[in-house]
């Protein structure tokens, strides 16, 4: 049985937990998230969420501690959020925001336009070089930070490129025989 699974789920207050079949509904005062349970069951008490695994399904021991995850990200980003912070160095580059989304320049002969998901907010700051993403869906926001960092990641000979906040990269040196 999984380690993770067994914990009980604390729910703050101020946020509703409904399950309806295999939906399960989180409402909080950021927002409402709502996803398909696979493979166990959920009993919705007062001050917690227990997750135990459904004898009658077959991935029931490998989906528990999965499953139990996934029910405390939405109940954390319904209530507190998410926020990850990405990093623009090299000369040159930088970032706007845009209506739609961001607008990058990171060396590329034309800028990137990059729409934004309609669950994920951006923030520009310190002089258009750091991008603040907040969201309440932890995987969203991940998969949304992840495909920015992607449009130039960093290189490890001068290190230019998009980073998240905290980031070690691991630099090479350059030429052997430049001196």
């Amino acid at each position: 049985m999984s380690r993770i699974g067994k914990k009980p789920i604390p729910v703050p207050t101020g946020v509703e937990i409904k399950v309806k079949g295999p939906t399960v509904t989180v409402k909080g005062p950021l927002g409402i998230l709502s996803r398909d349970m696979l493979g166990v069951t959920l009993a919705v008490e007062k001050t917690e969420i227990v997750v135990s695994p459904d004898p009658s399904h077959v991935k029931a021991a490998s989906l528990h501690g999965l499953m139990r995850t996934l029910v405390a990200n939405m109940v954390d980003g319904v209530s507190k959020g998410f926020s990850k912070t990405l990093v623009i160095t090299g000369t040159g580059y930088k970032v706007e925001a845009a209506p739609t989304g961001l607008t990058l320049f990171l060396g590329y002969s034309k800028p990137v336009v990059f729409p934004l998901p309609a669950d994920v907010t951006a923030t520009v700051e310190a002089k258009n070089t750091t991008i603040v993403l907040k969201s309440i869906n932890k995987e969203s926001l991940g998969d949304t930070a992840a495909k920015i960092r992607a449009v130039r990641e960093i290189e490890p000979y001068k290190g230019k490129g998009v980073a998240y906040l905290g980031e070690k990269i691991k630099r090479k040196a350059g030429k052997a025989g430049a001196k």
